[in-house]
């Protein structure tokens, strides 16, 4: 899969890319990105990572610069009506605070459900198996701050 991904002969899916960065112990962000240096840096709306899940529409906008030690990570998510995007555990140390902007997303934490809507927050460490699901008729957006405190 490594292979077909580099080459462009396939596009992953979130479930996919979520495995890789997970082995790599890597944000999806960090994956797919450039790491900068740790100095002030503007990053344009056109220099922002998209990632789109070809199969849900899962839709992923990096929106904080990545630098090499990788500690935090800001996303903003857009996730289609009766869609869902899996993702496995992170390693030990990650944790993620998820803020939802406009809709109501249900979130799966090891299969416990969780209902977050407008304005509503919810934290979780992320070594454990975490999916979203959107369950309604009109997308939901969403932020994620992904806090790796391992590499502090």
């Amino acid at each position: 899969m490594i292979s077909k991904i580099e080459r462009g002969v396939s596009v992953p899916t979130a479930t996919v890319l979520g495995r890789l960065a997970a082995a790599l112990r890597l944000s999806l962000s960090q994956l797919i990105g450039q790491a900068h240096a740790r100095e002030p840096r503007l990053l344009a709306r056109s220099e922002q990572l998209v990632f789109r899940d070809p199969e849900t529409g899962f839709e992923r906008r990096s929106l904080s610069p990545l630098f090499a030690d990788g500690a935090v990570d800001v996303a903003f998510n857009v996730l289609p009506a009766g869609r869902a995007a899996a993702f496995p555990a992170h390693h030990t140390g990650v944790e993620e605070y998820l803020v939802v902007h406009e809709g109501i997303l249900t979130v799966l934490i090891d299969e416990a459900p969780f209902t977050v809507a407008a304005g509503d927050s919810l934290f979780y460490p992320s070594d454990r198996s975490h999916e979203f699901r959107n369950e309604t008729d009109r997308p939901v957006s969403f932020y994620i701050v992904i806090d790796d405190r391992s590499k502090r």
